[in-house]
């Protein structure tokens, strides 16, 4: 007998956010998103900055509300409901933003930050309330002496510990992560990194990680999807995309990256993709990669290319060169070492 599929926590469907400019101009942010994230998974959204990855994560959260598509929870689809309908169910998803200290309320002791959830949703109180934060706190590796100090008397790893505590203090379904460790110490990062693998693991919760580091997600997530300028443009399992990526731009991004070996290094093939990523508010026709991408053919300029599996498993690809049979090679012109 068969078991059954579990139910995606969070599925995302054909999401778009377009921002109007004056003078009739449109920002395309995001332009038809879809992707899922099933229970205990961690998913790591990657690209350069401005691909949007961050107004996904907000549209997700309804931090920003989508021009169009579909954002269901749990099942139920919470693109449309009114914010009294919304908040019970704010429980179940909550955000790590990029800058601990701009996110966290100067006014407000750390206690009374981690606490705030468990008043605005009437969970606990008093006694209570201060026992389950300070649990939180030693949990995320703060003492109890950090209840009455304020987020200026913290360092910026303190800052986004307690981040991470009042995001988990309700044990929410969704964590969304919006590059919780860029702006951190290159020394602290790594202990963050871990503190969060090790409170994902323990409390199972679902993680969407949205960051530009692509050894921050080879490390943390299980499946990764890669975005270039408001499209995905691969999405799978995370050894696999890292092992044989098929996307001409997934395979400059990981020739970028830099190695501990530096033997490897040097015998690297590197992609040098030339020019700019091109403005969200002229994007290009066809496939939006087309401008840079040192394989690409006449189809490319002209007809916008799907997300499709092509029967190779859960690693779907846009890319109008990639068929069952072949895989474009964007490093066969590279140099290595460069």
């Amino acid at each position: 007998m068969t078991s059954p599929v579990a139910e995606p926590i969070l599925r995302v469907g054909e999401l778009v956010k377009h921002y109007g400019a004056g003078r009739g101009n449109v920002v395309h942010a995001v332009d038809g998103v879809s992707l899922s994230i099933g229970p205990g998974e961690v998913l790591g959204l990657v690209g350069e900055s401005g691909s949007g990855k961050s107004t996904v994560g907000k549209c997700i959260l309804r931090l920003t509300e989508p021009t169009s598509g579909t954002v269901s929870l749990v099942g139920r689809d919470i693109t449309h409901l009114s914010r009294r309908a919304l908040r019970p169910l704010r429980r179940d998803v909550h955000i790590v933003f990029q800058d601990p200290y701009s996110s966290l309320n100067p006014r407000f002791t750390i206690g009374q930050i981690v606490a705030e959830p468990l008043r605005r949703h009437r969970i606990a109180r008093g006694g209570e309330a201060a026992r389950q934060v300070t649990a939180m706190l030693e949990r995320v590796g703060l003492g109890a002496e950090t209840l009455s100090r304020f987020p200026h008397e913290l360092s910026g790893g303190q800052r986004q510990r307690v981040s991470l505590a009042r995001a988990l203090i309700l044990e929410p379904k969704l964590v969304v992560a919006d590059e919780p460790v860029s702006a951190l110490d290159v020394s602290v990062q790594a202990s963050v990194l871990n503190l969060i693998t090790d409170l994902q693991r323990d409390m199972g919760f679902s993680c969407l990680f949205i960051t530009h580091d692509l050894s921050v997600v080879e490390f943390l997530a299980d499946r990764i999807a890669v975005m270039y300028l408001g499209r995905i443009v691969e999405t799978g399992p995370t050894a696999e995309i890292f092992a044989a990526p098929r996307h001409p731009y997934t395979q400059a991004l990981l020739s970028a990256a830099p190695v501990p070996d530096p033997v490897k290094q040097r015998r690297r093939r590197r992609v040098v993709l030339s020019g700019e990523v091109p403005s969200p508010l002229d994007p290009p026709p066809g496939c939006r990669f087309h401008t840079r991408c040192p394989v690409a053919v006449d189809r490319c300029r002209t007809e916008v290319p799907e997300l499709r599996d092509l029967r190779l498993g859960d690693h779907p690809v846009a890319c109008h060169l990639v068929t069952t049979d072949h895989v474009p090679d964007a490093t066969a012109t590279a140099t290595a070492g460069e």
